[in-house]
């Protein structure tokens, strides 16, 4: 069974991936836009920027949210004069990390499954005069809606094992930043901490396994996916 202590770190670690993703959700549907939709001078830059997260060493990546996000960082001391919202050493700092690399695994599923929309289906509702809100809302999001709940899927799960850069970034603060890899790490040098350190690790790899199941479930009933498999 897990102690309270436990439970708090798992609350938290919930807490923070969902923020994550619904902070990442419109960008990452812009940016998966942008890649399916346009062509455009730095589209392949775009790509590799947001491809960065996943092959950047993490600690990198969160050295980076430090001198930006930090608060002395530009965009740091500009969002907390402006709306009082502050990230270094904070659980939003967590999210914050967690968004940017779980955002690679968001956008990707998105892009893919806009890219298997039949581009006829939005020529048929323009000569019936939908506009573009209406045929996004009608044609588009739902016929997409399998690769976004795909995408967040995998960037929750990859959110809630986020470790390097978000201890680079906000630090391993117990209640307040220490997230459920940074509470393995810090039980893992206890040496009473195994136990802990077990049932923590026990249920990552339940959230984690069922994750990827539902990921994989979901990609199956994109239209790309099932045309590749049907060759």
């Amino acid at each position: 069974m897990l102690t309270g202590g436990e439970l708090a770190i798992i609350a938290l670690s919930l807490k923070v991936a969902t923020v994550a993703m619904v902070a990442a959700l419109p960008f990452a549907f812009l940016v998966a836009w942008a890649l399916a939709r346009w062509r455009f001078r730095g589209r392949g830059l775009l790509q590799a920027v947001t491809t960065l997260p996943l092959v950047l060493p993490p600690v990198v990546t969160g050295y980076a949210l430090l001198v930006w996000f930090g608060a002395n960082g530009p965009l740091g001391w500009l969002l907390r004069e402006m709306t009082g919202l502050e990230f270094a050493f904070r659980w939003t700092g967590a999210a914050l990390a967690a968004a940017v690399m779980g955002f690679p695994l968001l956008v990707r599923p998105i892009r893919l499954s806009l890219e298997a929309i039949d581009p006829g289906l939005e020529e048929a509702a323009k000569t019936l005069g939908a506009g573009r809100l209406r045929i996004l809302v009608t044609i588009v999001l739902p016929l997409a809606f399998p690769g976004i709940l795909a995408g967040i899927i995998l960037g929750f799960a990859k959110a809630l094992g986020e470790f390097g850069a978000t201890i680079t970034f906000v630090s391993n603060i117990p209640g307040q930043t220490q997230t459920l890899s940074l509470a393995i790490y810090s039980l893992l040098q206890s040496p009473s901490g195994d136990a802990a350190a077990l049932r923590l690790i026990g249920f990552s790899v339940f959230l984690a396994v069922g994750a990827i199941l539902a990921s994989e479930w979901v990609a199956a009933r994109l239209p790309s996916v099932k045309k590749a498999r049907n060759g």
